[in-house]
This record gives structure tokens, C-alpha cells and sequence, in this order.
């Protein structure tokens, strides 16, 4: 997809509370059969808009890093989440010898954080998500890489105008 005004969306987060509140309203747009991939360096803030959108999708338990586990998944009324973390990987081809991709359907969301440690095995993303520490808060970009990431990165400005 071309990159243009519509596929992009930018700002500013100031505080973990600006973090879990971007989280907030991905859950509001994003849906199942979709796929987010998270860029940023150690403590840019990944786990922590992850957090946020799978507490506003109801999960009430604690929602951690998958980093020792690889992949934590949130059983939710409305769709299964799968919050992988792939910076253990040493190989791409440990996605496929674990099975990964059999996580990807219509009625779940996957969260790729590290996606580069998974090189070409891993599907295209819908929408990426890049953090970057600046300052005391984060830099964030959301970018659409489809025609359904798109349409949520539209409804996502539509309900941030409404607010």
C-alpha cells in the first residue's frame, strides 16, 4: 500500500497514561483477523499499549510480556488476542518450528512485538505501530499496511475527533 495522509497517524504520549489510553483506543477499531506489529527499543512502551488494549477489550488479570513465553494468549468474548514477543529469537525459522502461524484466523488479533526476529516467516501486518522515547514521554506513528488497517486507522481519527 502507497503511503499516503490516510494510512498514517502520529503523536505525542506523555505518560504511561497517554500509553494505555492509545491501547484503549486501538481496541475500539482493531478487530479479529487482524494483524499489529510494535517496533521500538527496550522500554519504548510495546507491552504497555498492548496492556492497555487488552484491558479495554476486558481482559481483568494481569497482562505481561511474553518474552521468556513467546506468546501469551487473552481468551476475550469477543475474539482470542495473541501477544507475542519475538526478541529471544536467534532464527526466523523458530516461527515456523513453533507452530505460530496456526495462531493467525479471522477471529483472533495478533500483536507482534520484534517482528524483524521472525524475517519473512511472518505475515504481512495490517497496521504497524512505532514507538520511540523522546524526552519523558513517546513518539508514536501508526502506519496501515492494508485496506483493513487503513479503515481502522480511519475510524480511530474519527473517534479521536469525537473525544
Amino acid at each position: 500500500m502507497a503511503t499516503d495522509d490516510t494510512s498514517l497517524r502520529q503523536g505525542f504520549l506523555a505518560d504511561e497514561a497517554a500509553t494505555l489510553q492509545l491501547g484503549a483506543r486501538l481496541a475500539a477499531v482493531l478487530h479479529g483477523g487482524l494483524q499489529l506489529q510494535l517496533h521500538g527499543d527496550l522500554g519504548a512502551g510495546k507491552t504497555t499499549v498492548t496492556r492497555g488494549l487488552i484491558q479495554q477489550l476486558g481482559h481483568r488479570g494481569r497482562v505481561k510480556s511474553p518474552t521468556y513465553t513467546l506468546v501469551e494468549s487473552y481468551p476475550l468474548p469477543a475474539l482470542t488476542v495473541h501477544h507475542f514477543d519475538l526478541y529471544r529469537f536467534s532464527d526466523p525459522d523458530e516461527w515456523h518450528d513453533a507452530g505460530f502461524g496456526d495462531y493467525f484466523s479471522a477471529s483472533s488479533l495478533c500483536i507482534v512485538e520484534w517482528p524483524e526476529k521472525a524475517g519473512s516467516c511472518l505475515p504481512a501486518p495490517d497496521i504497524t505501530l512505532e514507538l520511540s522515547v523522546c524526552n519523558d514521554g513517546r513518539n508514536y506513528r501508526l502506519h496501515a499496511h492494508s485496506e483493513t488497517g487503513n479503515q481502522c486507522l480511519s475510524r480511530l481519527t474519527t473517534l479521536s475527533a469525537a473525544s
